[in-house]
């Protein structure tokens, strides 16, 4: 074993570990010196996710699951990349592999922006060409009523294995002009994806932010997707463009009280050119950074 291979044994079993009786062994602060943190939703009514299917069934959900991990692990295992992220060791159809992946792809880049291209990019990858390059002009700007209910409804039936159980609704806040929100939204009762990463700043610059940029650049859709950290829930209103408020007010969204990395992810990401606000994220950057030189070595 080399000392990078025992270094990230270490460093992401620390941080990341899921296995079943295994506890994180992650310095917390108390409460009383943690500013403004989120509970969440209870642990205890966690759902049974694997028994939650989309509407094609598991065996479909395996294989769109099968083909994100994929995707996910080809995209940050490129030469080109500044930090070469090698595939999890846990199963393609494991979704836990998927959680070791970003956590790690966020772990290794400051640069949230980083992050949040790497994220939309495996996005694009999953479709085909023809389907991007015609969608905008064929049915996005033409019909946008329709095409907002159409990636409502597609949302729901590939994407219940990510997220978890949700449902097609309306958004009533949605004007006249772009067909009153009718079926136009997608509510996630409470999403796999934050539950098992258990932190925001990887719910916003993995998920959030980079799904909003596709629909939006990629698809020609608007899209706004709007997280509640204290229930798990989770609206996305297609058709509707973010406001400048709602995305400042989603990154400054308090830490999870969960969160594996005890804030320091977030500081992570906000350290990119400043230094660390407080002892505890600043030995976490220092793991960090101790990584990044490993990396280099490789």
């Amino acid at each position: 074993m080399t000392s990078q291979d025992w270094f990230l044994g270490c460093f992401f079993g620390r941080l990341f570990c899921r296995e079943e009786g295994i506890q994180t062994q992650i310095p917390r602060k108390s409460t009383s010196k943690r500013s403004a943190t989120i509970d969440g939703p209870p642990i205890e009514s966690k759902p049974d996710y694997s028994s939650i299917n989309g509407p094609l069934g598991p065996f479909v959900d395996t294989i769109l699951m099968s083909l994100f991990r994929f995707k996910l692990a080809q995209r940050l295992s490129r030469s080109d990349n500044e930090v070469v992220t090698p595939d999890s060791k846990l199963p393609l159809n494991d979704f836990m592999g998927i959680i070791d992946l970003t956590s790690r792809m966020n772990a290794q880049h400051s640069n949230r922006k980083t992050v949040q291209t790497y994220a939309q990019e495996v996005l694009v990858s999953l479709f085909p060409t023809f389907i991007l390059d015609r969608y905008p002009s064929w049915f996005a700007k033409p019909f946008p009523e329709f095409s907002a209910k159409m990636c409502a409804w597609a949302t729901v039936v590939g994407g219940t294995w990510l997220m978890g159980e949700c449902e097609v609704n309306d958004i009533p806040e949605m004007d006249d002009e772009n067909g009153g929100g009718k079926r136009m939204g997608v509510l996630v009762k409470r999403c796999r994806f934050l539950e098992e990463s258990q932190c925001a700043s990887i719910c916003v610059n993995s998920c959030k932010i980079p799904t909003q940029n596709f629909f939006y650049e990629n698809m020609g859709l608007p899209l706004t997707m709007t997280p509640d950290y204290n229930t798990g829930e989770c609206q996305f209103a297609f058709g509707k463009l973010p406001t400048a408020e709602e995305e400042r007010a989603a990154k400054d969204t308090p830490c999870l009280m969960r969160c594996p990395s005890n804030g320091g992810m977030r500081s992570w990401h906000n350290s990119y050119g400043q230094q660390p606000r407080d002892s505890e994220s600043g030995r976490w950057l220092k793991d960090l950074k101790a990584l990044g030189e490993l990396q280099k070595m490789s």
